[in-house]
């Protein structure tokens, strides 16, 4: 009997170990998962910005330093109708830095020719979808000064910048957005409103065949026109 009484409290007392430790590792396993919260809340760094968020005060200055390190003046347009290649002009420096800046940080890829005039000119840089919203809202929101005292013509092929929507009695430029003369003969009445900063080397048959699409009222192609990419090649 005594025997029986000795080996019941044995077994209790091994259940109470067994439970004791089950809730040790329940603690430890509950301090665990937070010592790991707490460590992986301190390790999340936001990533810095490599430039400034641009703005009408700071932007020309930043153009004036990015164009002495940043000297490429050829890209290529991939699009979804074909590829062109444009060579700028380093004359309009602010432009061409302007644009090299854009195309380095990809704001291009993924917009569209949005508006098209047959024998006139094709324009391209937007789009309506959030993408290219948040990529202008994360690069900055700054015009350029017109500079159009180069002896550059808007002749047929060259890539001149539009005026922004904005209320803008100077017609500074919308740095996002770019058109191409397609007119035979060029545009001549554009000269001095705008500014060029460059022209198609290659592929202008693509842009001919860009212009000959058909587009609604408002000049919007009735299909996409895509710029799939727009990459430095020199």
């Amino acid at each position: 009997m005594r025997l029986v009484l000795l080996l019941c409290l044995f077994i209790l007392f091994l259940n109470c170990e067994d439970k004791q430790s089950k809730k040790n590792k329940t603690v430890e396993n509950a301090e665990l998962k937070t010592n790991k919260k707490e460590i992986y809340k301190d390790t999340i760094v936001k990533p810095k910005r490599e430039f400034p968020k641009l703005d009408s005060e700071n932007a020309m200055f930043f153009f004036l330093e990015y164009e002495k390190h940043n000297k490429e003046n050829k890209v290529r347009v991939k699009t979804s109708m074909g590829s062109f290649d444009i060579l700028l002009y380093n004359k309009t420096k602010f432009h061409r830095a302007n644009f090299i800046f854009l195309t380095k940080q990809k704001y291009f890829n993924d917009t569209q020719f949005y508006r098209v005039i047959n024998n006139f000119m094709i324009q391209g840089g937007a789009s309506d979808d959030k993408a290219s919203m948040k990529k202008r809202f994360d690069i900055g929101k700054y015009l350029l000064p017109t500079d159009t005292k180069r002896g550059y013509k808007h002749d047929r092929g060259v890539i001149s910048m539009p005026s922004s929507e904005l209320e803008n009695p100077h017609k500074l430029a919308s740095p996002f957005e770019f058109f191409i003369v397609q007119q035979r003969g060029g545009s001549h009445f554009l000269d001095g409103d705008y500014t060029i900063f460059g022209e198609v080397i290659r592929g202008m048959n693509v842009i001919d065949k860009i212009a000959s699409v058909e587009t609604d009222e408002a000049d919007w192609p009735l299909k996409n026109i895509w710029i799939k990419t727009v990459e430095i090649i020199e």
